[in-house]
């Protein structure tokens, strides 16, 4: 069969040619919203007499039957086709006769593949928030076993002051939650149908945009047709959103790779995600984290490529726009499956509470609560205090003693105004806990941010 669009172009395109110009091996990806989205259409066009009862059954008969044999692999893609919409088209004709060739009525190619792409990316958008939510699930369970647990809290890689393991966990949470959210306001902000566009003037044929757009699920048809057949907003949307996504998965990748190091030992990987050396068998690497932080580089150049692609186009498509999908496709497939074994590591992962909390009596994590001591106690500007209390680091470093654990005698001696109380202030689990303002690290502060999530997770799940 000769290409269903040739139109002005009489001769034969050549095989290089064909093989430059077709989307087909990737496009593919497409069937199932090609089909929907013609089965839509051919529905609307028989409610409003353009197609006969008759010729709807035939066309959606003959769809079915594609999807069967594109889904059993018994459907043949030829690259002459160019894409998949022509591909499903042709083989449509092939089945129904020229009945086939009526579906493409008050459409075009630049909706149609407005359409089908905006389907697939909504439906995964949906897709990536359920997994990130059953990693939501699994850090809170995490949380909820570790509000006593001890570590030393970080700025610069420095130890810096004491928190529990449940409030490090949370920190995490707030980050995903805020990425199902962008998620959920992209979803809302694109759910909107294209087709009936046609090329990029509407059509004159009197099609009901409002029904195909109920019928795939949208809100309301777009509002303009230029717009709506060259925007690419949707996939710059759901490529931003899983920049961040894995940006923050990166950063908890970073930090799980360093607390399963010998230096740390905070955590252990189970065996079931970690590999060996080739060479020293002694070795379990964590592989997991540190591909997942990897895949971060592959994602950002997902998205630069697309918005270099699109910025300097003229209204309305452009074959340009044939580049924006495999880097969607790409980052999509890399963000389902590093969401999904992310949560399966850290699920299964141990937590070496003991090495946690011999930490956090290395750095003089409680300083600063020596410091606010002597605001409180003693009257001092915080700055005088904040001397004071260097000073005293200095000298504890130098007998070889966290501040924690400081002589009574020493501390007494170097600022007089100091009562037997202040070891109370130095007790690293009282500095942890002396941070209850809304937010803060300690069990109880902690404890309400957990209620927080709790009810947070319940709601979006339902």
């Amino acid at each position: 069969m000769a290409k269903l669009a040739s139109g002005r172009v009489t001769e034969k395109s050549s095989e290089l040619l064909d093989r430059f110009n077709a989307s087909l091996l990737f496009d593919k990806k497409l069937y199932a919203e090609d089909i929907e989205g013609s089965m839509a259409h051919a529905t609307m066009l028989a409610k409003q007499g353009i197609l006969t009862q008759e010729e709807l059954s035939q066309i959606q008969e003959g769809l079915q039957k594609v999807k069967e044999e594109i889904e059993t692999d018994r459907f043949t893609f030829e690259i002459a086709d160019e894409d998949i919409h022509m591909a499903i088209e042709k083989r449509l004709t092939e089945i129904i006769g020229d009945t086939g060739k009526k579906l493409h009525t008050a459409r075009s190619r630049n909706d149609q593949v407005a359409l089908d792409f905006r389907l697939y990316v909504q439906k995964n958008t949906l897709k990536i928030k359920h997994e990130l939510l059953k990693l939501e699930s699994v850090l809170l369970r995490i949380a909820e076993e570790h509000t006593e647990t001890m570590l030393p809290g970080m700025t610069h890689l420095q130890h810096a002051q004491p928190i529990n393991f449940a409030y490090h966990m949370l920190a995490y949470m707030s980050m995903f939650k805020r990425d199902i959210e962008r998620l959920q306001s992209a979803y809302e902000r694109n759910n909107f149908s294209p087709i009936g566009c046609a090329a990029l003037a509407g059509t004159p044929y009197g099609i009901d945009r409002e029904a195909t757009a109920s019928a795939l699920g949208f809100d309301a048809p777009t509002v303009n047709c230029l717009d709506t057949v060259s925007d690419r907003d949707f996939a710059l949307d759901i490529l931003y959103n899983i920049a961040t996504i894995l940006t923050h998965i990166s950063r908890l990748s970073e930090e799980l790779i360093l607390w399963s190091s010998s230096e740390f030992g905070f955590i252990a990987l189970s065996d079931s995600y970690s590999t060996s050396s080739s060479i020293m068998p002694q070795k379990k690497n964590p592989d997991v984290p540190e591909l997942l932080r990897g895949k971060t580089g592959r994602v950002y150049g997902n998205l630069i490529a697309l918005l270099t692609v699109l910025k300097g186009l003229p209204l309305a498509y452009n074959k340009d726009m044939q580049e924006d999908k495999e880097g969607v496709f790409d980052s999509v497939e890399t963000a389902l499956l590093s969401v999904e074994i992310l949560t399966a590591a850290l699920d299964t992962m141990t937590v070496n509470k003991e090495a946690m909390e011999k930490a956090c009596r290395v750095g003089h994590l409680s300083a600063t609560d020596l410091a606010d001591y002597l605001v409180q106690k003693c009257g001092m500007p915080f700055r005088d205090a904040y001397k004071i209390t260097g000073a005293i680091v200095v000298e504890a470093q130098k007998i070889g003693v966290d501040l924690s654990e400081m002589p009574y005698e020493i501390l007494k001696a170097m600022a007089p105004c100091i009562g037997e109380d202040v070891k109370g202030y130095l007790d690293l689990r009282h500095s942890m806990n002396a941070r209850t303002s809304q937010g803060g690290t300690a069990t109880e502060a902690t404890l309400k941010q957990i209620s927080y999530f709790r009810e947070w997770l319940a709601e979006a799940i339902r």
